[in-house]
């Protein structure tokens, strides 16, 4: 049987989210409100053999320049990725996610009577109490938070 690498086309503009933890892609890709509809071409790898990590997902998006927000989501699907700025072909910026202490806007507390769940149209805002365990706490009601369990706004 004859081995072949994969080939993925390279991107002229955009980003490339690399080393996100093996079958997260998607759940990336959610998070970010990346669907396509747009017109930008999305390449997704999914389980992907890689050296550091056994496997891994790799998302290519043309055209699309992750902001503050976007790198937070990540950071708390996927805390080991790489985020790649590619202009004209080439690797203009090059950052790590790292979780910041908090977390706005981004996630809906999943306590059904927090005012954040209420018609008061108050954003939610999340406390990191853990950044290696991932754990976060809603600033309003103080629950403490399962990140897998956790929806986007």
């Amino acid at each position: 049987m004859e081995q072949s690498d994969l080939m993925v086309r390279r991107i002229k503009e955009g980003t490339v989210i690399d080393h996100i933890d093996e079958g997260k892609g998607l759940q990336v890709l959610n998070a970010l409100r990346i669907d396509g509809k747009d017109g930008s071409l999305i390449t997704i790898a999914l389980n992907v053999p890689s050296g550091k990590f056994k496997k891994k997902d790799i998302i290519k998006v043309e055209n699309k320049f992750l902001k503050d927000d976007d790198t937070n989501k990540i950071a708390v699907i996927a805390p080991t990725a790489t985020i790649n700025m590619i202009k004209g072909y080439k690797l203009v910026e090059k950052r790590r996610v790292s979780l910041p202490n908090e977390i706005d806007r981004i996630f809906r507390c999943s306590n059904p009577d927090c005012i954040t769940n209420s018609t008061e149209h108050i954003e939610s805002v999340m406390d990191v109490i853990d950044k290696q365990g991932r754990v976060l706490k809603c600033r309003y009601c103080a629950r403490v938070l399962d990140v897998n369990k956790l929806k986007y706004n």
